[in-house]
């Protein structure tokens, strides 16, 4: 008995489930040419934002806004979980990949109007110190410090970007967690952005800025480079040029963003010992008179009597002790100089925590707040809080 020949092998693939099916037709590197594109429309498609996008970013800048005020980290998290689906980040990538001017235009506009929508939002809350609702000794040290390129935002990101791609291209379902790790490196730097900007602390918003340009050049050429080891090719010149523009405007950015603060590190001495000034009483020169001398023989011509001078006293008025202080902060961020005795004046410069401080004796009582002016080693005078620094000598009624 012999089997039928004509009769054809039914594939095997048929017989899988469909989701099976897609996740083997995401295997790039074994797709011909007809099935490579398919993927590449679906990926374009998924690239592409909607309204949903924008909302989620409304309220993620809104979050990271409240954050900023409150110096509340937690919040920094919850902002990126809210944060929509980094869709346009992806498409960056993509963009190099496929090299098309159209394409490329598109996402960097909806990546550019999603990072705008955050920093509006937050420049909202921002306006919330100017009126007066919070402590002028809350110093805002989160959006400082999320506004400088900093190790730890750089690695969450990088690993946000690698998985990111990972599941977007193999994955049927988009990972709300893997992307809310590129949304905290991307929408975090907007954030402080946009609040420094309207809370009045000037510097924080162009660096900010900055620090948001140079993670959106690395999550670019990055995910290009995992696309590329996924077996996606580059396929027109243009990918080229995109990605080397997008290095050098990113290097750029990286040289402005680091040169200021590298000089306003110098300017921030942090003393180990305390200096104390004492002034040390000196001898006073006392001038004593002369004796009066006895005459040799008894004789009837009168002596001359020397008459002693008046006593000459040199008393030095010893000079007040200076007044030293260290900057110490409960959250170890360290603390700001303003420019006048008000929580929105203008910041004259950013202190470390143990940076030594000479005090002098005005201050100013606004509301419940003491403010004291200070200068630094280097001649810098402004105001401090009063609750910020821990004195080295005594002074009165401090």
């Amino acid at each position: 008995m012999s089997l039928p020949t004509s009769e054809p092998v039914p594939d095997e693939k048929d017989n899988l489930p469909p989701a099976r099916r897609r996740r083997d037709s995401r295997q790039v590197s074994l797709l011909g040419g007809d099935e490579h594109s398919a993927l590449l429309d679906e990926l374009i498609h998924e690239a592409t934002p909607s309204f949903d996008f924008y909302l989620f970013s409304l309220l993620a800048g809104l979050i990271l806004g409240v954050g900023f005020l409150t110096d509340a980290p937690a919040l920094f998290f919850l902002a990126a979980m809210i944060a929509p689906y980094m869709a346009p980040a992806f498409g960056l990538s993509l963009a190099v990949i496929v090299g098309t001017r159209r394409f490329f235009l598109r996402t960097l506009v909806s990546t550019l109007l999603g990072g705008a929508v955050v920093f509006l939002a937050s420049s909202l809350v921002g306006l919330i110190p100017r009126l007066g609702f919070i402590p002028a000794f809350n110093q805002f040290s989160q959006a400082t410090v999320h506004a400088r390129l900093n190790w730890p935002d750089f690695v969450v990101f990088t690993i946000g970007i690698l998985l990111t791609t990972l599941a977007t291209v193999r994955s049927d379902s988009k990972s709300v967690l893997f992307s809310a790790l590129m949304a905290y490196g991307l929408y975090l730097p907007l954030g402080a952005a946009g609040f420094g900007l309207s809370s009045g602390v000037a510097p924080l918003w162009l660096d900010g800025i900055a620090v948001f340009a140079i993670h959106a050049t690395w999550a670019t050429i990055t995910g290009a480079i995992i696309l590329r080891f996924m077996g996606f090719r580059l396929m027109k010149p243009f990918g080229y040029s995109i990605a080397l523009i997008m290095v050098l405007i990113s290097l750029l950015f990286f040289i402005g963003v680091n040169y200021p603060y590298s000089v306003m590190l110098k300017q921030v001495e942090v003393a180990s010992v305390l200096p104390t000034v004492t002034a040390t009483p000196t001898a006073t020169p006392t001038l004593l008179p002369s004796e009066t001398p006895l005459p040799p023989t008894a004789t009837a011509t009168p002596t001359h009597t020397l008459v002693p001078s008046p006593t000459t006293t040199l008393t030095l008025a010893p000079s007040p002790t200076p007044i030293w202080a260290l900057v110490t902060s409960e959250t170890g961020q360290g603390a700001v100089m303003r420019a006048e005795p008000d929580s929105s004046a203008k910041i004259v410069a950013y202190l470390l925590d143990g940076s030594l401080l000479k005090v002098y004796p005005d201050t100013a009582r606004v509301g419940t707040v003491t403010w004291v002016h200070v200068a630094t080693s280097k001649g810098v005078e402004g105001w401090i809080v009063q609750v910020l620094l821990k004195t080295a000598t005594p002074a009165p009624a401090w």
